[in-house]
């Protein structure tokens, strides 16, 4: 069996194909470039070839999505190219998690996937993930599986475009770790404030997490998301796993057919 995972974010699709619980391709797509059903369905096919996969290898379809306005193209899209069964994770599917958020219809899907992800790589451990994308978001495991909630802030992107669209003289930058703290030139104190700023906003929260939930017990910080990469020398987590969303998805999938 083979199993497509797609993850509609703000700013990119991330997908992969499972052969099992191996994951054998792995593609990313710009999400304002998604078009028609048409469009993105022949970057489908394309990508699948690439990796020499057949479409008739497909047995299911499982999408996760924060962008309602796609959430039509994209099925769609399955339903003329793949033409595989169709799994949208949304509220009320099985997660094997026990989702405590007050109102659980408001948790992200992606959110969500990352979280049975987590669970089933580290069963039995008290979970904090971070997951770094256009929003940079928290969110706290037990090891009971009790989903509890967690933080979102503006992710470096968002944070860089927001200067450059309220301000005069501020300027797009690239997203990259600093070489020092001091900015020496406003782009480089652009670069020096975003990633700073981030790190020292991730810290706090993780620290009153580990406090305030899980009461300094042993707790497990997993990172993810595109930008997770550039801090994995600052001692932020104790594993990057970035492919968490999709290994998230796949499982939840197998809960859907038990």
């Amino acid at each position: 069996m083979m199993l497509l995972g797609l993850d509609i974010g703000n700013t990119h699709i991330l997908g992969g194909v499972f052969d099992q619980d191996h994951l054998v391709a792995r593609f990313r797509y710009a999400t304002h470039l998604i078009g028609t059903a048409d469009q993105f369905g022949i970057f489908l096919v394309n990508i699948l070839q690439i990796n020499n996969i057949k479409l008739e290898d497909i047995s299911a379809t499982a999408v996760s999505s924060v962008v309602p306005s796609c959430d039509y193209t994209i099925r769609h899209t399955i339903s003329l190219y793949i033409k595989s069964p169709y799994f949208m994770l949304r509220a009320g599917v099985k997660t094997g998690l026990n989702i405590k958020y007050k109102n659980p219809n408001e948790v992200g899907a992606d959110r969500i996937a990352n979280a049975i992800g987590a669970v089933n790589a580290f069963p039995n451990k008290n979970l904090i993930i971070v997951d770094m994308g256009t929003a940079t978001t928290l969110d706290a495991i037990t090891k009971r599986r009790d989903y509890l909630g967690g933080a979102i802030l503006p992710g470096m992107r968002l944070g860089m475009e927001s200067l450059r669209t309220n301000t005069a003289k501020l300027m797009e930058v690239d997203i990259e770790k600093p070489s020092t703290y001091i900015g020496r030139t406003t782009r480089e104190s652009i670069q020096t404030g975003l990633y700073y700023g981030q790190l020292g906003a991730l810290k706090e929260i993780i620290l009153g997490m580990k406090h305030e939930v899980f009461h300094a017990e042993p707790t497990l910080i997993i990172g993810t998301g595109g930008f997770s990469q550039l801090f994995k020398e600052k001692a932020l987590f104790d594993v990057i796993l970035p492919d968490l969303v999709l290994q998230g998805l796949c499982k939840a999938y197998e809960y859907s057919t038990q």
